[in-house]
């Protein structure tokens, strides 16, 4: 109930100084607002759908939705739906297809290059889909437009996590699995594309299908990790367990790439940590040094062996060092960040951010060749991740990654500073460039960041099921509506 009640509260926040929708004239190809109605000598639609929420045509409504954490592609859409329930994204698609009017879900909108934005369409604002509808011991079922930290904060407290948890936990579930969804514990558990039970999606055709991996199998595996392109994911059960009390999170420098990555495969496969990153950070001499960051959980009173946990790896001497924490505040670590770049203003600045996956047998030919041409400057003080994976828990076929044991994200979250347009334009080049070099190692791209692609670059990056892809494209959604911004067909 307090779900519903929130919802009516946001949607009528939405309509100060807002203008709602109340028709579309077919002979304009245009929407009509409420005070307009009465002037309009043309047709209107007869078939214009009454939503639960409602459809916004005013200038800041559709600024926001042409904006995105990249700051680099603006898509002014005609419309964005705020919508009051399922139903409303039903109804949208199936007007928009009779209509050969575009769509794109937005989520928290944290992709650099348009990719939920639609040029003279319209955009479902998922954030007033939010509900958490239901807990128990093994999974949760919660709407597309849930923010994964809205979920743990619900779900810790009754002593239940999701296995695997992005590391900034203001994104969205359907978003996320739209996507693929990584983060420390990915090693162990696999992304969030593959802790998903079912999920609830309105096709291109407009139709609201439930899916699991023994119900409408095709859609299932053609919503998670397929980019919005076959279907706008509007609820999701995820699987849940036990979530420990705390966490200890320790962290160590190396100055040697070779023997970092070499003890980040170790760790994936003997499994002593709960989650296993890196990073390259400067070492305020021009160069770079790597930082290993793991966890392990642990409940009062038995304590993590920190000797027998660090035996072995190769880091620097004197550089480690142990932290302890909640669970919870481990998981929402960045949010201090977060916040202080925000006050700053440099979570406002552009983000040609790039993020590819490279073989292990590669990684330290792409991420050394990379990082001796790198300055401080060339990431505007941004973080650049390396996280390591096994391949064998990947198993979502349209979620591409390299075909080897271990692979890596090597990911340069810019800030392009200055923040002009020039500078993000010069920054994007450069991650073309470095996109080309790690396909050429064997690598793939995660595709939420900053690349232009060719037709040519699609194909590649989804073979062998480049044919899979258009097939089901055609299937949910032949008339190719959905989610332009990606730019795959």
């Amino acid at each position: 109930m307090s779900g519903e009640i929130s919802r009516r509260t946001f949607l009528r926040g939405t309509l100060a100084g807002a203008v709602v929708v109340a028709g579309f004239d077919t002979h304009l190809r245009s929407w009509v607002s409420a005070a307009e109605l009465e002037h309009r000598a043309t047709a209107l639609a007869e078939d214009f759908p009454t939503f639960d929420g409602v459809l916004l045509l005013d200038d800041a409504s559709r600024a926001a939705a042409a904006d995105d954490f990249g700051r680099l592609v603006h898509r002014q859409p005609l419309a964005v739906l705020k919508p009051g329930s399922v139903d409303d994204v039903v109804k949208l698609v199936q007007f928009a297809r009779r209509n050969n009017i575009k769509v794109a879900a937005r989520g928290q909108a944290h992709s650099t290059q348009g990719q939920a934005q639609v040029e003279a369409g319209v955009v479902v604002d998922m954030a007033t889909l939010a509900t958490v509808h239901e807990i128990n011991p093994t999974n949760a079922l919660v709407d597309g437009g849930t923010r994964w930290l809205d979920l743990i904060t619900e779900t810790i407290p009754q002593g239940l996590t999701p296995p695997t948890l992005v590391d900034f936990l203001e994104l969205t579930v359907g978003g996320t699995v739209s996507l693929g969804g990584i983060g420390g514990q990915a090693f162990r558990f696999g992304p969030n594309v593959d802790n998903v039970l079912e999920l609830e999606v309105v096709t291109g055709r407009g139709e609201l299908v439930s899916c699991s991996p023994v119900h409408n199998v095709e859609l299932f595996d053609a919503a998670r990790s397929g980019l919005g392109q076959f279907g706008l994911i509007v609820r999701a059960r995820v699987r849940l367990m036990p979530a420990p009390p705390n966490a200890r999170l320790y962290q160590a420098f190396y100055s040697n790439l070779t023997g970092f990555l070499s003890d980040l495969e170790r760790l994936i496969d003997d499994g002593r940590f709960d989650t296993v990153q890196g990073f390259a950070v400067p070492d305020g001499a021009g160069g770079w040094l790597f930082q290993l960051e793991t966890t392990k959980y642990f409940s009062p009173g038995q304590e993590p062996d920190d000797a027998s946990l660090l035996s072995g790896l190769s880091f620097n001497p004197g550089t480690q060092s142990a932290q302890d924490m909640t669970y919870f505040d481990y998981l929402n670590r960045l949010a201090p960040l977060v916040a202080f770049l925000r006050q700053i203003g440099v979570w406002a600045f552009p983000h040609p951010w790039v993020n590819l996956f490279v073989p292990a047998a590669n990684a330290q030919t792409l991420i050394g060749e990379t990082l001796s041409t790198l300055t401080v400057d060339d990431v505007g003080q941004g973080p650049i991740l390396i996280y390591p994976f096994n391949r064998e828990l990947f198993r979502t076929p349209f979620f591409r990654v390299p075909d080897s044991r271990h692979f890596f994200i090597f990911a340069l979250l810019r800030n392009a500073v200055p923040p002009t347009p020039e500078r993000a334009a010069q920054l994007v080049a450069a991650n073309r460039t470095l996109f080309e070099r790690a396909m050429m190692l064997g690598g793939k791209r995660y595709p939420f960041d900053s690349v232009p692609m060719t037709r040519h670059d699609w194909q590649k990056h989804y073979q062998p099921l480049w044919g899979a892809l258009v097939s089901a494209k055609r299937h949910f959604d032949p008339d190719g509506i959905l989610t332009p911004g990606q730019g795959i067909f």
